[in-house]
């Protein structure tokens, strides 16, 4: 997006961790303008429940852009229960190929507990490698972290939250106030 319509927003480190049969999602809670921190309570993991089925969501970019994605998810599912992947499909390709949301400026993890995908406006839908996915400003310091953990003797959440206070020591767009989702097979 372009900077006359994105005015320096910076913010959000979102970081999904698959193991020992559950995903936890984390994020942190910084939003910032420019060099000015906004808030540093955002809440942007979520727990879906579309027809009685839990799914976690974490979000990068516009909190309304991202609101929108989500209640479209939420159809999506509602249409597809169990789901998830043609789901996230199906939202991708609305989203590449629909005048309004091609707009907007969002990224997407989404796990059911089985399956973990990154949802992009570029109409992708991506399963990452290594079991960890990865978005946000310090996204790539969270991945990095993350996958020096994975042979630890860890908990999914421990490696989470110590990967994202990586993050938060490398990246002035990541805070240590976190919101955990954690969610099983």
């Amino acid at each position: 997006m372009s900077d006359d319509k994105f005015p320096g927003w910076h913010g959000t480190t979102i970081l999904a961790v698959r193991k020992g049969g559950e995903v936890v999602v984390a994020g942190d809670g910084q939003v910032s303008l420019g060099q000015t921190v906004i808030k540093g309570t955002a809440r942007k993991v979520r727990r879906l429940s579309p027809g009685g089925r839990d799914v976690v969501c974490g979000f990068a970019g516009s909190t309304a852009d991202a609101f929108t994605l989500l209640e479209r998810l939420e159809k999506k599912l509602e249409a597809a229960p169990g789901q998830l992947a043609r789901a996230c499909v199906d939202l991708a390709k609305d989203w590449r190929m629909d005048k309004y949301l091609r707009n907007l400026e969002a990224m997407l993890i989404v796990t059911d507990g089985r399956d973990l995908f990154v949802i992009t406006g570029a109409g992708d839908v991506l399963e990452p490698e290594h079991d960890i996915a990865a978005i946000g400003s310090g996204g790539n310091f969270a991945l990095a972290a993350a996958r020096g953990l994975m042979q630890a003797d860890l908990p999914a959440e421990d490696i989470a939250r110590r990967a994202m206070a990586i993050a938060a020591d490398i990246c002035v767009y990541t805070n240590g106030n976190l919101t955990v989702e954690t969610i099983r097979a």
